[in-house]
């Protein structure tokens, strides 16, 4: 191969990605097709990952990636000298190699290594938590009523506290809303509060409440034109897969539903690398996985481009990893019949090359080496080739703890989501009306929310027992506001979702194609 330039971006608007008989690009006006890249671990992926991100980083596109082992935070900071990493670079041909440090913004959904990422149970949408708590269908119903009756009558879901509160609501009021929204059990109800509770101990309570991250904060740009690269600390929600699955699930609907129409631009408006791809699929009911498919293959005309990292092709199912137009695959091991058939269909998925036998190769392929195949400015895949992956700018490994305290500190979003706001939403207004429903009225039977939840977690707040100052308090929350519904029932019935809700609340609660809020 001859020389080139060391530049990650070329002339014509390509990211090199790397080189041997021929060098290989990815063309910016093809980047919103989509990628995948697998490989057994240990073969190259992070590394192949942290290349792409500094090409689109350097063409102004801004990157949204998950960092599952820390490695990915070194894109910050400029690399060091590296024999094998100027023997890579003198092995393809590149002419300049020099090191370079990215504009980055750490993020964390809990917060400890990056600034907080919070969405509203609202925004989450019943779907997504559905998917999130493993629900069964009939506890996916009463999850769904609970969020059509707080969307009619004007209250925001923002926390874990106000979910609970209006699913206690709903089973102490099951015979009232019975014959509206059908029936709800105490049990069903039950369950789901228990599922909210282990929710809640693994982190879901720091992820669930505003101030709700805003999307347009992935999609900055440096005064000198470079995209910011913004690196999710994944090491700790990977112990909450499927947290970590339905988070990334979120975004992606939210891009989707916030983004307008743009076609095919000359480069994408924001790239999202997906890493440890499989958790999104594993066990994901076929109706999840259409509503996927239908993102993916929806949002390129919105100029996104969605790249899945996982071990195994096979982890991707078909009708997604069709929209897949760009490929990098690094060495699989194949022992076993179902590695053996990853092997085949990875080779599949290739135009092939009549210098080599795809399904060979795959299999000797050396670390650092990947077969890639990009499309061209026709959106035709290019001829697969083997290629040995450009050496990275920036830093091979994770920032320090200082250095990262030092990026959050000087990220242009430090200060805008560090402090957690707590304003009036579901769980306040109940508590509102039960206190006026107090001073109107006093109780006449015992009984409530507090009995309820007693029930069910063994709080020994038994019917039998006198109730405190605040259980009757959760009780009357739940008789004003079932009154309230039975009295409104026929003025409700056909009116919108969005007009019930009146002038109150600045937006409407509108289900996106995922289930989730849409802003307005």
């Amino acid at each position: 191969m001859g020389s080139v330039e060391g530049l990650t971006v070329d002339e014509d608007g390509r990211i090199f990605i790397g080189g041997a008989e021929l060098p290989q690009y990815l063309d910016l006006r093809r980047a919103n097709r989509h990628g995948l890249i697998t490989g057994a671990t240990g073969t190259g992926k992070t590394v192949t990952l942290q290349v792409f991100a500094e090409g689109f980083s350097n063409a102004g596109v801004p990157v949204f990636v998950t960092d599952i082992k820390g490695d990915l935070s070194g894109i910050a900071t400029q690399g060091e000298p590296r024999d094998f990493l100027a023997a890579r670079a003198a092995a393809i041909g590149m002419a300049h190699y020099a090191h370079d440090r990215f504009p980055a913004v750490p993020l964390d959904l809990f917060g400890d290594q990056g600034h907080p990422v919070r969405a509203t149970v609202s925004e989450m949408g019943p779907l997504l938590l559905a998917r999130l708590m493993n629900l069964t269908d009939a506890q996916e119903g009463a999850l769904n009523i609970a969020f059509r009756i707080a969307d009619e009558q004007g209250m925001l879901l923002l926390d874990l506290k106000d979910l609970q509160a209006m699913l206690a609501h709903i089973a102490e009021n099951a015979s009232v809303l019975t014959t509206r929204y059908g029936n709800v059990s105490k049990a069903t109800v039950g369950a789901i509060q228990r599922r909210l509770l282990v929710l809640e101990q693994q982190g879901g309570d720091r992820f669930f409440g505003e101030p709700a991250f805003e999307i347009g904060d992935l999609m900055r740009t440096t005064r000198d034109g470079r995209g910011y690269v913004s690196i999710l600390a994944a090491d700790r929600l990977m112990q909450s897969p499927r947290l970590y699955a339905t988070f990334l699930l979120w975004l992606l609907s939210e891009l989707f539903e916030a983004l307008p129409e743009v076609g095919d631009p000359e480069r994408p408006k924001l790239v999202f690398f997906f890493d440890e791809a499989h958790l999104l699929f594993d066990e994901a009911p076929d109706a999840l996985v259409d509503k996927v498919e239908q993102v993916v293959r929806l949002i390129r005309s919105k100029g996104v481009g969605v790249y899945f990292v996982t071990q195994n092709p096979l982890d991707v199912p078909d009708a997604v990893s069709a929209q897949l137009g760009n490929r990098i695959q690094h060495a699989l091991r194949a022992y076993t019949p179902r590695e053996q058939k990853a092997v085949r269909a990875a080779a599949e998925t290739f135009r092939p090359n009549p210098a080599f036998k795809t399904v060979d190769v795959i299999g000797a392929l050396e670390v650092g080496e990947a077969l890639v195949s990009t499309l061209d400015g026709k959106g035709v895949p290019s001829m697969v080739q083997r290629t040995l992956i450009r050496p990275p700018a920036a830093r091979l490994g994770p920032l320090s703890p200082s250095e990262r305290r030092g990026l959050i500190d000087n990220s242009p979003l430090a200060g805008h989501y560090d402090t957690p706001v707590d304003r009036d939403s579901a769980f306040e207004m109940l508590q509102q009306r039960a206190a006026a429903a107090l001073t109107e009225k006093p109780p006449a039977e015992a009984g409530g929310i507090g009995d309820f939840l007693g029930s069910i977690f063994g709080t020994g707040a038994g019917r039998s027992r006198p109730l405190t100052a605040g259980q009757r308090v959760a009780r009357d929350v739940t008789r004003t506001v079932a009154n309230r519904i039975a009295g409104q029932v026929a003025a409700n019935v056909g009116r919108s979702i969005a007009g019930s809700m009146g002038s109150s609340i600045g937006r409407a609660l509108v289900r996106g194609v995922l289930g989730s809020m849409l802003r307005r």
